[in-house]
């Protein structure tokens, strides 16, 4: 029997803005090249925020820095190096945004590294470094926001980046997995915490999202198969996730906080 082809197979065009994030702040970590975070801040321009994008790639970011200009001629458009395995350099982060925005009304946690390596053969350098930059860099970059939010006193929100694989089982992705489940917990916790100071911090999960980066760490014959299995038959476009971040980052969410949004049109 051959499988039905979804309507929704082709991937739509992009949205245009609706002005989401008109007069907004907005940091965007990890956000230098083709991926999740370049696409956010992207979106967030075109809803009508000023944006600061952050990266340890200084020559990429400095690219990214130029795209966006380029597109969006003269919105304010700002950058800052950051590694975010550093505390004191996320901390500077915040604090240099803070300074060349003006203020921060968004920050978008999108830092993460992924891999591919079955448990028995995994050392423990690869499991730390999966884990410092995916979950460890969310909970700096999140502590170091919430601070700012709190002395400020004028509220914010926060997105992270989680997956799919926070829920769900994938060969060789254990160390990718348990640090997007902590994100996933991270964000329901801080969120009560944040509550405190008018601050909402909710996460995306995207299921799979095909981008340049992403066959850097995989195989294309895997994407393909992880492609296959969700309900359209094909990866998100990168814009697709932006949108649904920047729904969450706007006035159109404020009674939305500590939740996880699946972004997946994967079957049961």
């Amino acid at each position: 029997m051959n499988t039905p082809v979804s309507p929704l197979a082709t991937p739509p065009a992009e949205v245009a803005g609706h002005n989401l994030l008109a007069g907004k702040k907005v940091v965007v970590t990890a956000a230098a090249g083709t991926g999740i975070g370049f696409a956010t801040a992207r979106r967030a321009l075109m809803e009508g925020a000023d944006v600061l994008v952050s990266d340890f790639h200084e020559r990429r970011l400095g690219e990214t820095v130029d795209t966006l200009r380029g597109e969006f001629g003269d919105r304010t458009v700002t950058s800052f190096v950051c590694d975010v395995s550093s505390t004191d350099q996320v901390d500077a982060l915040v604090a240099s945004a803070a300074e060349q925005l003006g203020r921060i009304d968004v920050m978008v946690n999108n830092a993460g590294l992924g891999g591919e390596t079955p448990v028995a053969d995994m050392t423990d350098e690869q499991w730390d470094r999966v884990l410092d930059i995916t979950l460890n860099s969310t909970f700096r970059a999140t502590r170091a926001a919430l601070r700012y939010f709190r002395d400020a006193g004028h509220g914010g929100v926060l997105v992270n980046n989680a997956s799919v694989l926070g829920w769900r089982a994938q060969r060789g992705q254990a160390h990718y997995a348990a640090a997007k489940a902590g994100v996933m917990a991270l964000t329901r916790c801080s969120a009560v915490e944040a509550a405190d100071h008018g601050v909402r911090i909710n996460a995306v999960a995207p299921s799979i999202a095909k981008h340049p980066f992403l066959a850097k760490v995989t195989t294309d014959e895997l994407l393909d198969e992880l492609a296959s299995r969700e309900a359209y038959g094909r990866a998100a476009e990168v814009w697709e996730i932006a949108a649904t971040i920047a729904m969450l980052a706007s006035d159109y969410t404020t009674y939305l906080t500590g939740e996880i949004v699946s972004i997946s049109s994967q079957r049961a």
